[in-house]
This record gives structure tokens, C-alpha cells and sequence, in this order.
């Protein structure tokens, strides 16, 4: 049977826009009190995306069986249908009646920096497990960038019923207290966020690297072009990067990563592997405008990682 994996975090229409130019440019940092610029851009692409989408979409291209959790507005019909076409579960999505679902608004420039703006919608609400008539069971959960609120009820939860998860609380870390990512990290499996994340979260909690290295199993730390890091005991393991044919979009290769991940994780990959893995599919949201716009096969994926690694997947 194939493994359950349980994704909570947003699902949201993605805005992504194309800027030909460099923000550097047109930003003066002597001037930044006063700061009012507008960007003329060359393209928009409306997509399906949020962290809770991506992840399952790409988990279930790999051929996963992924539930994605979350609150979802009235206009929610149209990223419905497209989930479950492609094999994701779809009976733990909430529809808050009145409410529009989250829209993230991305404008990206050459250098592939990026601004964006987001509107919660439906995510404002915490959102609620539907437990009624479903036996909350999986081999493993991810809690991704959320309302906050959801990432202490979701952890929690999961405690609860013995299921491992991974923390990735994301661009979200701002808003959260020393104290809430103490709480949600607490029991997590493994803690996955970027370097900038990271710095952050030790900030906040107060804890060094070596203390919440011996708070999870794994803590996972992505570098971008740079590959990625991961902590597991004594162990620090650095993981090189895939090489995409373009770099389009990088939007949602983040997402990507973790989908990869989970993957190894849950078919008990050497973590080098597994990393190696989560950053090969990564290369295909890269190469491609928009968060759920490509497509992989199994031949491809072993062709690229013999091309990339220099040995057999």
C-alpha cells in the first residue's frame, strides 16, 4: 500500500509575476523611509498554489497517497477538482462559507529575488480536523506555513494520535513566539526550514543549534542554489545541489524539496540519498512558470539523478 502522508498549510492562488529588471535598481536604501515604487511586469501567470497544494501535489506525482488540510473560500471549485484529478486527498479541506481562498501575490525579478504580498482569506480562521467518520492515521504529516494558530492544535494532534511530523513553519516564524515554536517543535520528527529561518527560530527560542539538534530527530536546513544541510545526531551532512536547465520560476521549489524529502524519509532512504532526492525535485518547479505547472516520470527522475549525482537512484 502506498504511504499516507497528512499535509496541512495554505492552498492558495498564486499571483506570479515576471519583473525584467533588478529591485536593486529601483530601490534607494537612503530613501527607504519614503519608499514608493511600482514594477512594470512582463508577465502573469494565475496558479495553484500555498505550501499545503505544492507539497501534495509533487508528494503525489511521486506517487504518494497525500490529504491536504486547510481552509478554503467559496471560489475553492475550480483547485478542488485539479487536486483530486491528481491524486490528492481532498475530504480534510474545509470550505468557510463567505470567505475567498488565501491569494499570495509574487513578483519576481532577474536575480530571483522576490516580493510578494498575501491575503489569508479563508486562512484567517484556525482551522479544525474533521474527525467525524475519519481515523486520523498516516505514516507521516508535515505542518507548512500557516495561520499560526494551527501549527500548536495540528502538532498537538499528532501527538496525540503517534503520528511523526515534520515542523516547516516557514515565512510564518515572525509571527510566532519563542514559546509557540518551542511547543510545536517539541515531539516533531524533524524541523525543516531555510538558513535565514533558522537564525531566526535560535533567536527566538534562545536555543543553540546543538539544543534543538537534540530536540528532533533531524533538522533540515535549505540553502538554495547551495544545496541543502542535514543535522541527524552527530551528524551534519551536506547535500549538493541538482542543476535545473533554467531557472524560469523558483517559486515553490521549497515545497518541492520537502515533497522529495518525505519521500526518502518515508521509504527509509540513507538521508543523503533522500537529500539528494529532494533537491532533484526541486529543479522541475524551477524550470517552469508557476508552483503546479510541472510534470516528472520515474524514468526522468533516474536519468537526472544519475546525470547529477554520478550514481543510480
Amino acid at each position: 500500500m502506498k504511504p499516507t502522508v497528512l499535509v496541512s498549510g495554505s492552498l492558495a492562488y498564486d499571483q506570479i509575476m515576471d519583473f525584467p529588471g533588478f529591485f536593486k535598481d529601483n530601490i534607494l536604501p537612503e530613501k527607504i523611509h519614503v519608499l514608493n515604487v511600482s514594477f512594470f511586469v512582463k508577465q502573469l501567470r494565475v496558479s495553484f498554489g500555498g505550501t499545503a497544494g505544492n507539497i501534495a501535489y509533487n508528494l503525489a506525482l511521486l506517487g504518494l497517497r497525500p490529504t491536504a488540510l486547510g481552509n478554503v473560500g467559496d471560489d475553492f471549485s475550480r483547485y478542488r477538482r485539479w487536486l483530486g484529478r491528481h491524486g490528492v486527498g481532498i475530504n480534510q479541506i474545509k470550505v468557510m462559507p463567505g470567505s475567498r481562498t488565501a491569494t499570495a501575490f509574487i513578483i519576481t525579478d532577474q536575480a530571483d529575488n522576490q516580493i510578494s504580498a498575501f491575503y489569508p482569506g479563508a486562512l484567517a480562521s484556525p482551522y479544525k480536523l474533521q474527525t467525524t467518520n475519519y481515523k486520523l492515521q498516516a505514516q507521516l504529516a508535515i505542518i507548512a506555513a500557516d495561520n499560526p494558530a494551527n501549527f500548536l492544535s495540528l502538532s498537538a494532534a499528532y501527538r496525540r494520535k503517534k503520528i511523526p511530523y515534520i515542523f516547516d513553519p516557514g515565512q510564518q516564524v515572525a509571527l510566532l513566539s519563542g514559546s509557540q515554536i518551542r511547543r510545536a517543535t517539541s515531539g516533531a520528527r524533524v524541523f525543516i526550514s531555510n538558513d535565514y529561518e533558522l537564525s531566526l527560530v535560535l533567536k527566538k527560542t534562545g536555543w543553540s543549534l546543538a539544543r534543538l539538534r537534540r530536540q528532533v530527530e533531524l533538522v533540515v536546513t535549505t540553502l538554495g542554489s547551495e544545496g541543502s544541510i542535514i543535522y541527524a545526531g552527530s551528524k551534519r551532512i551536506k547535500i549538493p545541489s541538482a542543476k535545473p536547465k533554467n531557472t524560469s520560476d523558483p517559486t515553490g521549489a521549497g515545497d518541492a524539496y520537502r515533497a522529495g524529502l518525505i519521500y526518502g524519509l518515508v521509504n527509509h532512504w540513507p538521508l543523503d540519498k533522500a537529500g539528494r532526492f529532494a533537491g532533484l525535485v526541486a529543479v522541475y518547479t524551477v524550470e517552469q512558470y508557476g508552483t503546479q505547472t510541472h510534470t516528472f516520470t520515474w524514468a526522468d527522475l533516474k536519468r537526472r539523478y544519475r546525470q547529477n549525482f554520478g550514481e543510480p537512484l
